[in-house]
């Protein structure tokens, strides 16, 4: 994402991908590391310069994992769900993130999946997974590669003709999390406890609290409750 971002300054063309056989360093949400076992992932980062509506841009990510579900789907044939609002699980494990950062008219879309790893640090193993694993194949990652990279492009191009609520519609059919499910949000300093209630206009999650009260959670590492 560094590199590709350094690119983007640099005015490169809308679709270029940097990839990473590791990474050591990698990037999460809220400055999480991302364990990026070398080899065995797919680790890229694509520079788009699309002109999407001002309104479309919190519902980008949860397009991107759309995106990325659909790959992962025709690659391996494995369903994956999709967590709020930018991990995918299988079997409620993570397989993979997403991360987008804008810089200046671009914007940076980071993908990390777990792709042929065979094992998992210790802290990580009941809570991480890869499509191997799951699956029980290799799976060629230059033909996974190429279908995240189709699939991106046709929710931008999704987006770009029909606007975000085709793709709020997708995730909340796609995705366990989005309505009627008791979750924790951790936001940092603060515990929110509750049932999801869908997503706004915008694509942020609504959260109807114990107390009663509904709040839309606007960042927040979402987990079953």
């Amino acid at each position: 994402m560094t590199e590709a971002t350094r690119l983007a300054m640099d005015g490169c063309a809308c679709g270029t991908v940097v990839g990473a056989e590791e990474q050591t360093a990698g990037i999460g949400r809220h400055g999480h590391l991302w364990h990026s076992e070398p080899g065995n992932g797919l680790y890229i980062s694509i520079v788009l310069r699309h002109k999407f509506p001002v309104d479309a841009f919190p519902g980008l990510t949860l397009a991107i994992g759309l995106a990325v579900r659909e790959a992962v789907l025709e690659a391996s044939g494995l369903q994956c769900d999709l967590r709020w609002p930018n991990d995918l699980l299988v079997d409620g494990r993570k397989c993979a993130g997403i991360l987008l950062r804008t810089e200046g008219p671009a914007l940076i879309a980071g993908i990390g999946i777990n792709v042929n790893h065979t094992a998992f640090p210790k802290d990580l193993a009941q809570l991480a997974t890869s499509l191997r694993l799951a699956g029980g194949r290799t799976i060629a990652r230059e033909d996974l590669l190429i279908q995240v990279l189709e699939a991106v492009d046709r929710y931008c191009r999704l987006i770009l003709e029909e606007g975000i609520q085709p793709v709020l519609r997708l995730f909340t059919q796609a995705s366990s999390f989005v309505t009627d499910r008791r979750v924790i949000v951790d936001q940092g300093d603060n515990l929110l406890h509750g049932a999801t209630a869908g997503l706004d206009a915008g694509g942020f999650l609504l959260l109807r609290q114990d107390n009663g009260k509904l709040v839309k959670v606007l960042a927040g590492g979402v987990r079953p409750a």
